[in-house]
């Protein structure tokens, strides 16, 4: 059986660019870039479902529940479900028992909320659909049941696209900074093959060598470090991304199965992009670097 022979290395690239820190620190970089692009999709995709969950939450409070309602002969609370169930686009409403609502209370008020001097107004839950403010509703309501309030998450779901824009934007500029990060170590190790490797350049430059030539050798060695040294950082990284899927299972409504969590499916197809990245990085920096060290030896 024939082997095929070896690429010559007339430059010497392989001892100018040794093959350690040039993928070590581009791997370090890569798992950086990883953990920034996984926050960002975790961030989108759970900020759009509290966004749901949140928008479509009504909350409405009756004072003094027991007082009977201004009409009906029933307390204030019956008059307000009255109301919810027959109103468009309201669905699920139901009041609050009262452990429930000691639950709710209990960070600010104690555990019995019935020993309290004060009257506690009843708590109803449901589910807003409809499109438009609540104005009519609360006029209804408040018709029904002088004094009761009724919110809607909208006023939270907007607070959370504020946070998940500021995360999205925070993630990107990490992936900025690694990405600058990577170029200037890369030019940094070639400005190093260069010094290492003069006299030999300047003797084939000056036979009659293209800087196109010189500068495509010098890229190619640089592409394949940075992107070897990327695709092992991000496998470094999956262990970190299951981690974390693990933990954050619970806050994106996820029920616990046997078996290791699973990462969203466009993170899967988004990964190989990193090791592609380094590559072009590593390309293009390496071209404006050489070439820019050829014009200053000519």
């Amino acid at each position: 059986m024939k082997v095929a022979p070896r690429r010559i290395d007339r430059l010497g690239l392989r001892s100018a660019m040794a093959d350690r820190l040039l993928p070590s620190v581009v791997g370090a970089m890569s798992f950086l870039a990883v953990l920034a692009l996984a926050g960002t999709i975790a961030a989108a995709t759970l900020a759009s479902q509290w966004q749901g969950d949140t928008g479509a939450a009504l909350t409405v409070q009756v004072p003094d529940p027991r007082r009977l309602a201004a009409a009906g002969g029933i307390d204030r609370t019956a008059a307000v479900l009255g109301v919810l169930q027959a109103t468009p686009g309201v669905t699920g409403a139901r009041a609050l028992t009262g452990p429930e609502l000691d639950a709710l209370l209990e960070p600010w008020l104690g555990q019995d909320t019935a020993k309290l001097a004060l009257p506690v107004p009843a708590v109803i839950t449901a589910t807003w659909s409809g499109t438009g403010s609540l104005d009519g509703l609360r006029a209804a309501l408040d018709e029904a049941a002088p004094g009761t309030l009724a919110e809607t998450g909208a006023r939270w779901a907007a607070r959370v696209a504020a946070l998940t824009g500021s995360l999205q934007a925070s993630a990107a500029a990490v992936l900025l900074i690694v990405a600058l990060v990577a170029a200037a170590v890369i030019s940094v190790a070639t400005h190093a093959g260069l010094a290492q490797r003069r006299e030999a350049i300047e003797i084939i430059h000056g036979l009659g060598a293209l800087d196109s030539d010189i500068a495509d050798r010098f890229a190619i060695r640089a592409t394949v470090l940075a992107a070897a040294g990327a695709a092992i950082g991000a496998v470094l990284a999956l262990p970190v991304l299951f981690w974390l899927a693990a933990l954050a299972a619970p806050f994106a409504g996820i029920v616990p199965h046997p078996g290791p969590p699973t990462l969203p499916a466009i993170l899967w197809i988004e990964l190989p992009a990193v090791p592609l990245a380094a590559a072009a990085i590593g390309w293009v920096t390496t071209q404006f670097t050489v070439r820019g060290w050829l014009r200053r030896l000519a």
